[in-house]
């Protein structure tokens, strides 16, 4: 599984990297993404969750 943040629709809010830090940060225009790598067995639960939290829905775990 890998995570996608849409920078368009990304508010810059900062739920996802405190939410699952080892996957999203926040780039220098204060907008998230997310690691190119695929996600760890035990961190898609925390993805899920940084997905589920996202405000405007600008999260895809896929």
């Amino acid at each position: 599984m890998k995570a996608i943040v849409d920078k368009d629709t990304c508010i810059g809010c900062g739920i996802c990297p405190d939410v699952c830090p080892e996957i999203f940060r926040m780039d220098d225009d204060g907008k998230a993404i997310a690691s190119d790598e695929e996600i760890p067995e035990e961190l898609v639960d925390n993805a899920m969750d940084a997905e589920a939290q996202c405000p405007v829905g600008a999260i895809h775990v896929e």
